[in-house]
């Protein structure tokens, strides 16, 4: 299947609105080719924990469907965001998924790259060849707490916005004084967006995840959690908690990535944090004193969630490596100064979110057989699905965007002068 772009236009205008996406969203080669371009070239994207590179040389790849970029430390104080693509005949420069280096050596031929991406040696070349005009591309690059983010636009959204929105809500997390303890990678057999859909809402919480629904408060009445919620705020500036930081969405309809949105909710019947029995599973994070009874999701970009515990935090990335397959990147954050085996127990540690994400795996997949059925037709959200909501509208939004830009693109090619040009 691949639609047109005048095909894509009219899908998007028929979308009934409270009801999920029609079918085409999701098998589409063309609109899947509009995913990369419209969102996740142009969106911030989560690569990793700066403490994976402590040290000058160390590096790990981000990799997702055709791309692959080198996040390494370049000095002690700074890092590096490279593609992985040789500037000689394009064969990939790093091979294994993380390492140390002094130089990077591209296999094919030979040749030579300085940790800040410039060409040191290229054997046999022209006496014309000047290798100090040849580099590695590098592609934009932000901190957040410790946290690594890269843009593959040439002029990305800022970054600001979220730093400012989301710095007071983490703060007392200090996440750059944290270390990562584990970090796996599920694949999902499905459209990326079936897999965030699933993560935006808890509405298939109770009868699908009994695990998480026994300690987290997102499947009780409304009055009720209401009224939780309220008690765990009354104690989070005791506990060293920002009791300013319960709600906010920044979904932005422009498309530009820097979307980011946080969410303080109360966990229930006696739980402390996310863990088998709800006990502590490892020592309290940055500057939090004791535990309040709550956790906070938050988001940055459209792909990037996060649940943060007051003893641990997991890094959710959904990235798509076909318009059919998808990975799901978990990383547990715990405190910098903890120890396995002494201070936590790594399969307690893990355990919560390891089989409530295989749940998922499985629940997305089925999702994706039954839309792959003739008979799929979209359904009604329910009333738990309202961020569900949102991210559909706001990925409707985007893909119209990134539609009428290759509109605009191909009709400047056809008449570059402007004659008869309307924008």
């Amino acid at each position: 299947m691949a639609l047109k772009n005048e095909q894509i236009v009219k899908l998007i205008g028929r979308q009934k609105t409270g009801y999920s996406l029609e079918q085409p969203f999701y098998l589409d080669t063309n609109i899947y080719e509009d995913d990369l371009n419209g969102i996740f070239m142009k969106s911030w994207l989560y690569a990793g924990h700066e403490s994976e590179i402590p040290n000058v040389g160390d590096y790990f790849l981000f990799d997702f469907a055709n791309e692959s970029v080198i996040i390494i430390r370049s000095k002690a104080d700074r890092i590096k965001a490279l593609v992985n693509v040789c500037r000689h005949r394009g064969s990939r420069v790093c091979i294994e998924a993380a390492g140390k280096a002094s130089r990077l050596v591209c296999r094919y031929h030979g040749w030579t790259y300085g940790l800040n991406g410039r060409l040191q040696g290229a054997a046999n070349m022209p006496e014309s060849f000047d290798k100090s005009s040849v580099a590695l591309k590098m592609i934009h690059m932000k901190r957040f707490d410790g946290m690594i983010f890269v843009n593959f636009a040439e002029k990305p959204a800022p970054f600001e916005p979220i730093r400012q929105e989301l710095s007071e809500c983490l703060r007392p997390y200090r996440l750059e004084s944290t270390k990562v303890a584990h970090r796996q990678s599920y694949p999902i057999a499905a459209n990326w967006k079936l897999a965030v859909e699933n993560y935006s809402e808890c509405y298939h919480c109770a009868p699908s995840h009994p695990e998480y629904s026994l300690g987290h408060g997102l499947t009780m009445p409304e009055e009720e959690y209401a009224d939780l919620l309220t008690e765990v705020m009354a104690r989070a500036n005791s506990c060293g908690l920002s009791s300013k930081s319960v709600s906010a969405t920044y979904l932005n309809s422009s498309g530009l990535g820097n979307d980011r949105s946080y969410d303080r909710y109360p966990l229930i019947r006696g739980h402390v944090t996310g863990s088998r029995d709800g006990k502590p599973v490892a020592p309290l994070l940055g500057d939090i004193k004791n535990y309040d009874g709550g956790a906070t999701d938050f988001q940055i970009g459209p792909v990037t969630f996060a649940l943060a515990y007051c003893d641990h935090v997991m890094l959710y990335r959904f990235t798509p490596l076909s318009v059919n397959s998808t990975d799901c990147d978990i990383t547990w954050l715990v405190n910098e100064s903890a120890e396995e085996g002494k201070d936590y127990d790594l399969k307690e540690l893990t355990w919560l979110w390891d089989v409530t994400t295989m749940a998922d795996q499985h629940i997305i997949e089925r999702n994706a057989q039954g839309i792959n059925s003739r008979f799929y037709e979209p359904g009604p959200y329910s009333n738990m699905e309202d961020f569900t909501q949102r991210f559909v509208e706001w990925y409707l939004d985007t893909l119209k965007a990134e539609v009428a830009s290759q509109d605009v693109a191909q009709a400047i090619i056809k008449h570059p002068q402007g004659d008869h040009l309307v924008t």
